[in-house]
């Protein structure tokens, strides 16, 4: 087998094969053998007649298409190989010769990954900037750890306000009929925290314990129950109990329930400034990150295949899908409750599919133009990120990969380092 090569554009090549007749020849045979089965001819059992009494039959050509079928595969890859094509699309293909005794000569015709040209990528002017900690973030973070160190306590010599918490029974009606769904013994709920429809917590303020009362709601237009969108309805509620919530004191006692290390509350103060400060940080770095990425892409010309970011598209809706999954929700589910269409998401996912495949191309390119490899001691502390996660060692961890895993780690290694080389050649 012959092949040449010729490059269509920045991200489409054109192979052409000439492939001995010998080859199609076993081809024709494989065919021959998948085929026989299935064709009848009068005087033969299924499946027994000859080749040549089949192509007589029904023509020389019936076991063509199947034949070069059964041989394309082999010689694509090896063309592949040999010209080191990485594809992204199906080929287009257009057979210029085909038959028994002739060699068989077709051309390929396929969208691959595309060249990258480069602009500035070094020298980069990015404002980093980092977020200011103030007092006033110190006490909102405290705050934070008080109300989750609390507890409801049961009131009972006062009406409902906003922030408590009430257990009610409840019954909704459409006019006379109890409609489903909308029936519950027992439930807590948080006055103000908008759970339930519009108007329902605020008609329970300045109730009391035992009392009893209709509360007018409307349901939304958008509602997923369509027979009850846009309706008014009345529900039946009973307040059953009223809880308020009781935040501990800021003293040397909540520092020690709270903190792992502090042990009074100017130390606590302390230690949570360091943390938010950390935090700070590492936002600030994130987005210094993001933005010499999305300059140098901005500065590259870079003609990307529709195919790739298809690809990209699924990856992003298969990650939906698991996402809904761990929810309990399938992802169909998800779209009858939104009123979204699979194709309205996939095109909302268009772009920032084809910002992932350009920030990905970039960062090879940049990876290439540089020489940027892993260090074995680099692909190990990548390793080491999931090993940690998984609670194993490094050696346990790695006698779990695969060999694909191991190349998989050793390109996130060598991306991290060529990311890191463009933020440290920023200014």
């Amino acid at each position: 087998m012959t092949t040449t090569f010729e490059k269509l554009s920045s991200n489409k090549v054109k192979l052409g094969f000439v492939v001995e007749p010998e080859k199609f020849e076993e081809g024709l045979k494989a065919a021959y053998n998948k085929m026989k089965g299935r064709i009848a001819i009068p005087g033969f059992r299924k499946g027994k007649a000859p080749m040549k009494v089949i192509e007589n039959h029904y023509g020389e050509s019936i076991f063509y298409e199947d034949a070069f079928d059964a041989i394309f595969p082999e010689i694509y890859q090896a063309a592949l190989k040999e010209h080191d094509v990485h594809v992204v699309d199906r080929p287009e293909l257009d057979v210029e010769q085909m038959g028994r005794g002739k060699e068989l000569k077709f051309t390929v015709e396929v969208f691959v990954r595309p060249d990258v040209e480069l602009g500035e990528y070094k020298h980069l002017g990015i404002v980093k900037t980092v977020d200011e900690v103030t007092d006033d973030d110190v006490n909102a973070e405290i705050e934070r750890a008080r109300d989750r160190a609390s507890r409801w306590v049961e009131v009972d010599d006062r009406p409902a306000k906003l922030d408590d918490q009430v257990n009610i029974d409840y019954a909704g009606f459409d006019g006379d009929n109890q409609f489903d769904g909308g029936t519950a013994q027992g439930h807590d709920l948080i006055l103000g925290s908008g759970s339930f429809i519009p108007g329902f917590e605020d008609q329970l303020v300045g109730k009391s314990v035992g009392e009893e009362c209709d509360v007018n709601v409307t349901f939304p237009e958008q509602y997923h129950a369509e027979e009850l969108a846009g309706k008014p309805v009345v529900f039946k509620v009973k307040i059953n109990g009223i809880r308020e919530k009781e935040m501990p004191a800021l003293d040397d006692e909540f520092v020690k329930e709270a903190s792992e290390t502090a042990n009074t509350v100017d130390e606590y103060k302390a230690e949570i400034r360091a943390n938010l400060e950390k935090a700070a940080d590492g936002r600030a770095e994130s987005a210094f990150e993001s933005e010499v990425i999305e300059k140098i892409s901005e500065n590259a010309k870079v003609d990307i295949p529709e195919a790739m970011i298809d690809d990209q598209v699924d990856s992003m809706l298969r990650d939906m899908e698991m996402r809904m999954a761990y929810q309990g929700m399938k992802l169909d589910d998800y779209f009858k409750y939104t009123g979204q269409t699979r194709e309205q998401v996939r095109d909302m996912y268009k772009e920032p599919a084809r910002e992932r495949v350009l920030t990905q191309l970039v960062l090879e390119a940049v990876k290439k133009a540089e020489n940027i490899e892993a260090t074995e001691e680099e692909i190990d502390a990548e390793m080491g990120k999931y090993a940690e996660q998984n609670k194993k060692s490094l050696e346990e961890f790695k006698k779990m990969l695969s060999e694909g895993d191991r190349e998989y780690f050793a390109e996130a290694a060598a991306m991290q380092k060529t990311v890191d080389f463009l933020k440290a050649n920023a200014e």
